[in-house]
């Protein structure tokens, strides 16, 4: 498995980008790993444009053939973006989990909560836990 060495990581299995596409934004979504312990995902219910987010806490669910699992807002700020493609096709998920398969984009609140995330070796060294 190969995570992106240019994204930072949490421990619940989300990546985030920078920058986004919207001024001063971070792409998100979740990792290969986490991609591949949920299996087929079949729907993806996602924050709202304009929402606020809070760091640590559940702002999403990816429903797959499995189970149905929460998505963790990696920093506090508000949405300014949602993936609309993953309306239609909730497997670009499963496919592209680090390309065309993101979730949202949000404006951070401080830069602090993106400093505190891991890298990609410390995220890969924590999954061998």
């Amino acid at each position: 498995m190969t995570n992106p060495a240019d994204l930072k990581y949490t421990v619940e299995h989300e990546w985030l980008r920078q920058p986004g596409e919207a001024a001063g934004s971070v792409r998100v979504g979740i990792t290969d790993f986490a991609q591949d312990a949920l299996g087929d995902i079949v729907y993806v219910s996602l924050p709202e444009v304009g929402a606020s987010v809070t760091s640590g806490e559940a702002c999403g669910e990816l429903e797959s053939t499995k189970s149905v699992s929460d998505v963790y807002a990696p920093v506090t700020g508000e949405i300014v973006a949602v993936n609309e493609a993953l309306d239609a096709t909730p497997e670009l998920v499963n496919n592209d989990p680090y390309g065309a398969g993101w979730l949202f984009e949000v404006v951070p609140a401080t830069d602090g909560d993106i400093e505190g995330l891991l890298d990609a070796a410390a995220y890969e060294a924590q999954l061998d836990v």
